[in-house]
């Protein structure tokens, strides 16, 4: 069993020792001082101010342009409503007509010839119910305007 022992090298430190270890704190580069940094931050501040005045002045010209363009825009916009409406409501009577064609005394806007609404001079738009306006109209449309909420 000896004749198998190898003489190992023991690891020692090297020869003069090991260097110290450094435990002190190691302070950052200082690039600005403090009156450095303040005056930059201000300086920033101030640059940032003045475009953001620069961006605002912009932005309260666009919102008098757009304003000015609504208002413009507003009358044709309620006279294409008003238009569509119409359209909607002749489109409804000519169905109506279409319908009841085949009904023998019956006579379109009425109830087998006799009105329904007495009071009314016969010049006067009588403005139909939420269904029945959408009666001739594709149900995805009635869906639509019924559940505003949904539209995209």
């Amino acid at each position: 069993m000896e004749a198998c022992q190898v003489a190992r090298k023991q690891d020692l430190p090297p020869p003069g020792g090991y260097k110290p270890i450094p435990y002190k704190r190691v302070p950052a580069k200082t690039l600005f001082s403090g009156y450095t940094m303040f005056a930059g931050y201000f300086g920033i501040t101030a640059f940032a101010m003045y475009l953001y005045s620069l961006n605002y002045k912009q932005i309260l010209r666009d919102q008098i342009e757009m304003r000015s363009a609504k208002m413009a825009i507003y009358p044709m916009l309620l006279a294409e409503r008003d238009r569509a409406y119409l359209k909607q409501l002749r489109k409804n009577r000519d169905a109506e007509a279409e319908l009841m064609k085949d009904v023998p005394g019956w006579e379109v806007g009425t109830y087998y010839g006799e009105k329904v609404y007495k009071l009314l001079p016969p010049d006067t738009l009588v403005e139909p119910i939420f269904h029945e306006y959408y009666a001739h109209s594709r149900s995805w449309e009635w869906f639509q305007r019924a559940y505003l909420k949904l539209r995209s």
